[in-house]
């Protein structure tokens, strides 16, 4: 079933509220690694419960160049992050230019803790709700051996927010995506397959303030294997950002050395295994797990991070 796109809020976004010789720019709202294998396929024809836990542990600030930057060579950066995103899902029989109809909606709950000693930060937020992401529009196609997924989605910014403060558990706008992708099954009974999705997504300015936070793209998909009509699945799962424009600072003039001093981008690549929960009936739920390594990061954090998701369908889906 397809690895729902959910939002866990992660703050940092705080490593750039302020221009510094690290300047590590602003995040976006896209959750990264929240679709792995088969991202390209829309999930079968019902009413789903999902719940998502990431976590993510950033430990190295690394500069345009892509080496650790540190003004003091002891210091080490710290960013911990935990979002726990419950949220519904629904697909339909109803068709649109021959695909599905669904939709989706995602609120999230928080609890970040940032320490960067080389910056002079440190900052804890309490667990409380995030921004929420909607999906209103999902389409998806079934063809004999590939599937295709397209529509648009919203994040609200639900979550606090103050320019001034250091405890927010949003990001102060309102950002828009557009996204498609498809999977592709590479043998007869599509127990191989490979699936890409990309994600554009725009900002509006942040609360009380001019500041505008540059476009991104996000591609997130995965090669995996299936076992038991596809319910059981391992692989491997990628995700890959850029910052495509500049941030605008709202300043009316360029900082010394450039805006940004080079745009972000990430890359990030792990294991993911699906298991169902099931009686010899019915399928109860699928647990999808997810481990993601970063490597080339620019001018921004690199870590690792903990995808853990849940999906109950509603009913029971009968195995017999």
């Amino acid at each position: 079933m397809r690895r729902f796109v959910i939002v866990a809020v992660l703050l940092v976004g705080a490593l750039g509220l302020g221009p510094s010789p690290a300047q590590a720019q602003f995040a976006g709202t896209n959750t990264l690694g929240d679709n792995g294998i088969q991202s390209g396929s829309q999930a079968p024809p019902g009413f789903n419960l999902v719940v998502m836990y990431l976590r993510y542990d950033g430990d190295t600030l690394r500069d345009r160049n892509g080496d650790p930057f540190r003004i003091d060579p002891e210091a080490r950066g710290d960013l911990k992050a935990h979002g726990l995103a419950p949220g519904v899902v629904y697909v339909s029989d109803f068709k649109i230019l021959g695909g599905n109809y669904g939709f989706m909606a995602f609120p999230a709950l928080t609890n970040n803790v940032l320490e960067i000693p080389i910056l002079g930060e440190k900052s804890r937020t309490d667990t409380g709700w995030g921004d929420t992401y909607f999906q209103p529009i999902n389409l998806g196609w079934h063809t004999g051996q590939a599937d295709f997924i397209a529509g648009l989605g919203l994040y609200a910014p639900t979550g606090s927010y103050d320019p001034d403060a250091s405890d927010n558990r949003g990001l102060g706008m309102w950002s828009f995506e557009l996204f498609a992708g498809t999977t592709l099954f590479l043998d007869e009974n599509k127990s191989w397959s490979f699936a890409a999705t990309a994600f554009y997504e725009t900002h509006t300015k942040k609360k009380d303030t001019d500041i505008k936070v540059g476009d991104l793209l996000t591609v997130e998909g995965g090669l995996g294997k299936s076992f038991m009509d596809g319910a059981f699945v391992v692989g491997a799962a990628y995700y890959a950002q850029w910052k495509l424009t500049d941030d605008d600072l709202g300043l009316g003039f360029d900082l010394p050395g450039g805006r940004v001093l080079g745009k972000n981008k990430v890359f990030g690549i792990g294991p993911e295994v699906t298991i169902p929960i099931a009686t010899k009936s019915k399928l109860i739920a699928l647990v999808d797990a997810r481990y993601f390594w970063e490597t080339g990061a620019r001018t921004t954090v690199e870590g690792q991070s903990l995808v853990v998701t849940v999906t109950i369908p509603i009913p029971s889906i009968s195995l017999q």
